[in-house]
């Protein structure tokens, strides 16, 4: 996996729109951890449960805001809490002293994008987010080598805000080779 980021130029509005994505990710996330403390032993929640509640929620009449996020978005923040809770379930079972118990999201800084809800321009110098959240088309800042972002092989999109401003980061699956030309010469080194 290689991570390649570009900062975005946006106006007022879709700062307020990427907040609220924001926002709506991070309700997510607190709402699935919630459901996984109330429920009990018998329930067996997993990481599908939590998608099917993300489902719920979305389509329930309290939470409409929901709805707006797309649902690939949706799903990503339902897996960042299963993360965090298979993680506790791992250090339990490993006996560690300090089990890391899930805590609730305060300050949630980014939203995720899985394979959906997104799509690049013909000359990749913009993103378009396509859901619901009026976030619109993004223009990309940077001087990366654009010929390697491509649909296929672009597996997460994240819309993340920092002090100076707002990023995109893309999660591309390609491995990194370096080759090393042989010398020809050795080098003995003495560790003892």
């Amino acid at each position: 996996m290689r991570v390649i980021e570009f900062k975005l130029k946006v106006n007022p509005s879709q700062k307020i729109a990427i907040q609220e994505a924001i926002r709506v990710g991070q309700f997510i996330r607190n709402k699935c951890l919630r459901f996984w403390m109330d429920s009990t032993k018998e329930d067996q929640v997993n990481y599908a449960t939590l998608c099917r509640l993300t489902t719920e929620l979305s389509n329930s009449p309290e939470f409409s805001f929901v709805g707006k996020l797309n649902s690939m978005a949706r799903q990503a923040s339902a897996e960042r809490a299963w993360f965090s809770i298979s993680r506790f379930y791992d250090n339990c079972q490993r006996g560690l002293a300090k089990k890391g118990y899930p805590k609730f999201k305060k300050f949630s800084r980014s939203v995720e994008y899985k394979t959906s809800g997104w799509k690049l321009t013909e000359d990749k110098k913009f993103i378009h987010i396509t859901d619901k959240t009026g976030i619109g088309k993004l223009k990309l800042i940077g001087t990366f080598n654009r010929e390697i972002l491509d649909k296929s092989t672009i597996k997460r999109v994240r819309l993340i805000k920092r002090a100076d401003g707002f990023y995109c980061q893309f999660v591309l699956d390609i491995e990194r080779v370096e080759t090393f030309d042989s010398t020809g010469k050795e080098v003995g080194i003495d560790l003892g």
